[in-house]
């Protein structure tokens, strides 16, 4: 059997969940079946063509001579509908076309199209879940709502990666129950576990204890409900903020005034790399996920890994990877009051805080492995091609 994967983040760029997923799902996949990434090419920072352990990797690029002389908001969208043409300009040879997110829904469809190859998509979000991303996409948004749904709809399977994000195909896009799989998300437990490091506390002047809070920039992340639960927290620690790619540029200018005059607040404006994010997660007395909208969210995997116990908003998939009060506390999405005392609870808490972190890597272990993951991809692959396991 052989896959093409096509997704818009792969290492070395990597932004959010769907870059780690995508990476570490492919590693595990390569060891039984033939696996083709497709992606991006980026500058000259990449080849087109490498292998990367057992995986093949081919890079496209964009036709910059149009994608440059586009309307800012609409560059995203044009940049996938020219992204998806390059693609399928070199010829499919796979059994499968497995897309990932919107960005790809495009180059997806046309496969099947043109190739005759079966389709199958990982949901990690869905657009019209995510209204606000108008402001950035502008008009451009309801190019991104098509892409969505015509890929979708042409799928042979769709993987949810949650429960939640099932209940959302279903009500959004009234996609046929039976073409949808729930696969979760995963961890490689070997990589992420317990790594002390006060060297990288040093590095960015963090002192302790401290609360961390690690995702992209956006309004769907519920960094603000964190600040405004922060101003009000009665006892101290430092509140350490890693945020990568924001969705929009005026969310730096409103983050820089939202923390301007708050003390104890570190920014680190960058992805960091695992090596110094491990201990940074390791010896957080907590992290934090106030999304507001979270099909599932791979960062809880990695902190519960580290042994650090996850206060997390109560919505989406969240409830599918916390259990409350024994890895970790569910709270009200966008209640910086019901945050605010989750912080205080585990701050006043430390022993009961360091046994949920135990049993939090335990659960991901038992059910989150990226070896369990693959596996069931592999199975779900196999029902699509009508073949026994």
């Amino acid at each position: 059997m052989k896959v093409s994967m096509l997704t818009l983040e792969y290492p070395p760029h990597i932004y959010g969940g769907v870059g780690v997923h995508v990476y570490n799902l492919t590693r595990q996949l390569s060891k039984f079946i033939n696996i083709e990434i497709r992606t991006i090419k980026i500058g000259d920072s990449t080849r087109e063509f490498e292998q990367v352990d057992n995986v093949i990797v081919k890079r496209y690029k964009t036709w910059t001579e149009v994608i440059d002389k586009t309307y800012g908001k609409f560059k995203p969208v044009f940049n996938a509908l020219s992204l998806a043409l390059a693609i399928n300009a070199d010829k499919f040879d796979s059994d499968i076309v497995h897309f990932h997110t919107w960005y790809m829904a495009v180059a997806g469809f046309y496969a099947k199209k043109l190739y005759g190859v079966k389709l199958v998509a990982t949901v990690h979000s869905l657009e019209p879940k995510r209204p606000w991303k108008r402001e950035s996409l502008g008009e451009g948004y309801s190019l991104s709502l098509w892409a969505e749904r015509t890929g979708l709809e042409s799928c042979d399977l769709i993987i949810a990666v949650s429960n939640a994000m099932k209940r959302d195909l279903l009500e959004v896009y009234g996609i046929d129950s039976g073409k949808i799989e729930v696969i979760h998300n995963g961890i490689d437990e070997s990589v992420w576990k317990p790594v002390y490091n006060l060297e990288i506390l040093k590095k960015y002047g963090i002192k302790l204890p401290y609360i961390l809070f690690v995702g992209r920039l956006s309004k769907q992340k519920g960094i603000f409900t964190l600040i405004d639960a922060f101003k009000t927290l009665s006892q101290k620690a430092c509140l350490v903020l890693v945020t990568g790619k924001p969705d929009d540029k005026i969310l730096l200018k409103e983050l820089q005034y939202s923390i301007k005059h708050l003390k104890n607040v570190v920014w680190i404006n960058k992805i960091l790399d695992r090596n110094e994010l491990i201990p940074l997660y390791t010896m957080a007395e907590a992290f934090v996920c106030p999304s507001i909208y979270e099909p599932f969210g791979i960062v809880n995997l990695e902190a519960l890994a580290t042994e650090t116990p996850v206060i997390a908003s109560n919505t989406g998939g969240i409830p599918e990877i916390i259990i409350d009060h024994k890895t970790g506390i569910l709270v009200e999405p966008s209640n910086s009051e019901a945050l605010r005392s989750a912080i205080e609870y585990i701050l006043a808490n430390p022993e009961e805080a360091r046994k949920w972190g135990k049993l939090g890597r335990q659960h991901v272990i038992e059910n989150f492995a990226w070896s369990i993951i693959a596996e069931k991809t592999y199975k779900a692959y196999m029902k699509v091609i009508g073949e026994d396991c």
